[in-house]
């Protein structure tokens, strides 16, 4: 998950979704993963103080900013055994996809497209990645 000024996403130069200040969610969704876990995942990053408070801190939870979320199943890779990852830890689409709405519904995300080939342009506000695990 990254901070981010602005994101957007698009598929065959056709636009999907954007936001403007907010979180960019890469969502992997894992075989067994349900949807209680979706939502427990969707109040976490909620939840998250990831934003400067007026001492420069990060102590403000997203409040009214905005989620974009798109579903990879990349980051499930695994490369233990040489440089070709396989995916066999990723859930299967039929299995993601509901996961992956029940994730965005939660937390009142915008979606990406799912299992299409995307194009994703991001402006990173400040050095702020978290890796979220439920």
């Amino acid at each position: 998950m990254q901070r981010v000024e602005r994101a957007s996403v698009s598929v065959r130069d056709q636009p999907v979704a954007s936001i403007e200040s907010g979180l960019f969610v890469l969502l992997g969704i894992e075989r067994g993963d349900d949807a209680a876990l979706a939502r427990r995942l969707a109040a976490k990053i909620s939840g998250l103080r990831l934003f400067a408070d007026g001492a420069g801190r990060l102590a403000e939870d997203r409040g009214a900013r905005e989620i974009l979320c798109v579903s990879q199943f990349t980051l499930l890779g695994d490369t233990s055994r040489g440089t070709r990852p396989g995916f066999g830890k990723a859930a299967a689409a039929g299995e993601a996809e509901p996961i992956y709405e029940e994730f965005c519904n939660e937390c009142g995300a915008r979606m990406g497209a799912f299992g299409e080939e995307m194009s994703i342009d991001l402006v990173l506000d400040g050095p702020v990645t978290v890796l979220v695990e439920g």
